[in-house]
Order: structure tokens, then C-alpha cells, then sequence
């Protein structure tokens, strides 16, 4: 029989994973959905579903194939998603927020996972907080004050985890992409124009040579919408 589009991602994913393992730190995989324009939201803040129904099972089932899903704080605060398997067969992964200033509400649905605390990372220097529904894992932090994102992955290693799907938002898509730290990608494009917010902000690159490429790259649709997938390759690495 033909392999579906799940069978290709999965096998691609397993055998990617094999080649990241010798760094010690988790294979991070970017996926998300963005407009024929590049946009995933109509505004900073505001949920936007894109996806068609073929592609959120895919996603669904591209959570699964990780050890934990990670995102922002800023996406658990506009979306308060609950970021769990239901779509698909298989087990829901950990649930991680990169949140410097632990903000994460009790009543957030990844606080409500029977079984599984949610772990916020946090870089900054403050007194235990007494709360039982999260765990917390502290960093240092980055030149620019922000999560030092190499320990972040560091930390969850040391936890047993061994990959990551990275769902959004935009900072934290962009901040991995920035510090050469995001290894996959799995890019769901909808038939959509939305002339909006865009997933990857400034780089801060110059030179078309020093610009993140994706090679090999693999494309099928699903439904309406095009799946793209590929490895992500930085400087030397383009060559």
C-alpha cells in the first residue's frame, strides 16, 4: 500500500531524530499553520485557525511522535489551548511554557492534565511558588535577558526528554530559529490570504548566504492544504 503523508512524516522524524541524538539535547521540531501570505494570526494575540480537518489530525498525530510540546506564554494566554493527543491514537506529550515570569493562570487547561504537571520555565530569581499543578524549571538567562534557550533544552534532556514539537507562537518560533536551535520543520500552508501576523520576525541576518535553509524538502497536500517538511540547515550547513 501507499504510505500516507503520516507514514512519510513519521519515518522521516525517526530517522532524523537518530542524527540528533549525539548532540545531548532534544530534537526540536517547528509545526505550525500560516496563510498562502505567510501569516498565522490576523493580530499579535488573537487564535486563528487555519488548518483544514486532515491537517489537525496530522498534527495531532505529529504530537504524539514527541516527548513534549512546547510554547509560549504568550500562547497559552490568547489561545489557552490544551495541546493533548485526541485526534489520533497515542499519548499526549509533556507539556512545556517557556514563561519567564511564571504568569501561567491555574484555571489554563495544561494546568488541568490529569496526571502531568505542566513545567514553566522560568529565568528569573524569585521565591518558591506554592502551586501543585506546575512544575518549575529555572534557567539562566540569555545576553539579552531572555531564556537561555541552549539550557533550556539541556534541562529537559537531563528530564528525559528527547524531542520537542515546538507549536508557537511567533517569538518563541523565531528565538529558536534565531539561535540555530530549531532542527525540523513541518509547515501546514492553508489556501488563505490574510495579510497578518507572520511566524518568523528578524533574524537579523544580512547576507542571503547566512539566511536558515531547508534541505531536503518534501511536499503533499492534504485536503486543501499543502504540507511541507524538511531539515533546517544554518550557515556552513547550507553549503
Amino acid at each position: 500500500m501507499p504510505k500516507t503523508i503520516s507514514d512519510k512524516i513519521e519515518q522521516w522524524l525517526t530517522l532524523h531524530r537518530q542524527r540528533t541524538v549525539e548532540h545531548q539535547r532534544p530534537q526540536v521540531t517547528l509545526c505550525y499553520a500560516q496563510s498562502w501570505d505567510g501569516s498565522i494570526t490576523i493580530r499579535a494575540g488573537e487564535a486563528l485557525a487555519l488548518s483544514g480537518d486532515g491537517s489537525m489530525r496530522l498534527t495531532h498525530l505529529l504530537r504524539s511522535l514527541h516527548d513534549g510540546i512546547l510554547v509560549g506564554i504568550g500562547t497559552v494566554l490568547a489561545d489557552n489551548p490544551q495541546l493533548t493527543v485526541r485526534e489520533c491514537e497515542g499519548d499526549s506529550p509533556q507539556a512545556i511554557v517557556l514563561d519567564s515570569g511564571v504568569r501561567i493562570p491555574k484555571h489554563a487547561r495544561l494546568c488541568q492534565r490529569q496526571g502531568q504537571k505542566c513545567w514553566v520555565v522560568s529565568n528569573k530569581e524569585q521565591p518558591e511558588i506554592a502551586r501543585d499543578d506546575i512544575e518549575l524549571i529555572r534557567v539562566a538567562s540569555s545576553d539579552d535577558n531572555r531564556l537561555d534557550l541552549e539550557q533550556v533544552l539541556a534541562k529537559l534532556w537531563q528530564k528525559g526528554i528527547r524531542s520537542i514539537m515546538v507549536e508557537g507562537g511567533a517569538q518563541v518560533i523565531t528565538a529558536f530559529v534565531k539561535a540555530g536551535l530549531a532542527d525540523a520543520i513541518v509547515l501546514t500552508v492553508a489556501p488563505r490570504l490574510v495579510g497578518g501576523y507572520k511566524a518568523i520576525d528578524s533574524l537579523g541576518l544580512s547576507q542571503k548566504a547566512e539566511l536558515p535553509r531547508i534541505s531536503p524538502i518534501y511536499t503533499q497536500t492534504l485536503g486543501d492544504d499543502l504540507i511541507m517538511w524538511g531539515e533546517l540547515r544554518y550557515g556552513s550547513e547550507n553549503d
